[in-house]
């Protein structure tokens, strides 16, 4: 069944962080109904000017994995240099199950380990970035909270950096556009998240070979990064962007299936980027008072 009327709830046009940004000169939507799609709940949005441009349950609370280390990515650009040392300890080493397996005593600068955690989804290094930064996992996640409340982000509370299942965690797919497309506007997260595969030296030398998680980047010629996410609370989700004539689109996929996953979010980019736009100038969706 195609979604077609799927589309913001009144009076919440656009994604914004905090503020309503100006409207551009024009509006520019697909034409046609948005494709059918296995996700429980998706929102599909323009990243210059937060319009939604379909959305599904996209208000509905669940746990979004490591979609919400966009988050933490965040936080470690607006927390000081990414050129700062981290010695890894001991209790950064424990967390289950996708994890560089650093070594207690190794260090490496914050870029590195933003790097990996963009990349490859490293739980160890979300853990080693949280407690550099705050102090503990729990003074990271209230860092969080507060970070995503400035944003206007109102229906998400987290309780950790990498979005391993906890109670009483969650987002919605319309918040994790909000920081998706908070997000995008910064170069330092915005460029390893295009990264296909690369060379990550460990402490003692070795070389680990990091695969990026997100297959459309292989699949979709204008895909532009970033992030997976999967637990079995969540199901399989995607936060995926394209570029493409100029424009950038942020498709969030949440509870979707590994056979789904990336044929939902595929088909969520092709369809606002690739059918035939429409353009209203903004003037004509006035409306008179």
């Amino acid at each position: 069944m195609a979604l077609a009327g799927c589309v913001a709830p009144p009076g919440k046009p656009a994604i914004g962080h905090g503020s309503i940004a100006p409207p551009s000169p024009s509006v520019v939507s697909p034409q046609g109904s948005p494709p059918s799609v296995v996700a429980k709940r998706v929102i599909v949005v323009d990243a210059a000017s937060g319009r939604v441009l379909m959305a599904k349950n996209a208000d509905e609370r669940c746990a979004v994995a490591s979609t919400q280390k966009l988050m933490t990515a965040l936080l470690v650009t607006e927390s000081g240099s990414l050129s700062d040392r981290v010695v890894i300890q001991p209790s950064d080493t424990t967390v289950e199950p996708t994890k560089l397996y650093l070594k207690a005593g190794h260090s490496y600068t914050r870029g590195q380990l933003l790097k990996a955690i963009l990349v490859r989804s490293a739980n160890d290094a979300s853990v080693a970035l949280a407690r550099d930064i705050a102090g503990s996992v729990a003074g990271f996640a209230q860092q969080m909270n507060f970070r995503a409340r400035s944003l206007g982000m109102s229906n998400s509370n987290f309780l950790n950096p990498h979005g391993l299942t906890q109670e009483g965690q969650y987002s919605t797919a319309r918040d994790i556009a909000v920081l998706a497309r908070y997000v995008y506007r910064h170069p330092s997260i915005r460029g390893p998240m295009t990264i296909r595969s690369y060379d990550f030296r460990h402490g003692n030398g070795k070389v680990s070979k990091l695969t990026n998680t997100n297959r459309l980047l292989k699949r979709l010629p204008y895909a532009t990064g970033m992030k997976t996410g999967t637990t079995r609370a969540s199901g399989k989700c995607l936060v995926a962007s394209g570029s493409l004539h100029g424009r950038t689109v942020i498709a969030v996929v949440l509870g979707s299936t590994s056979s789904s996953v990336w044929n939902d979010s595929e088909a969520l980019l092709r369809w606002a980027l690739e059918s035939p736009q429409l353009v209203r100038p903004v003037m004509a969706l006035k409306v008179s008072h």
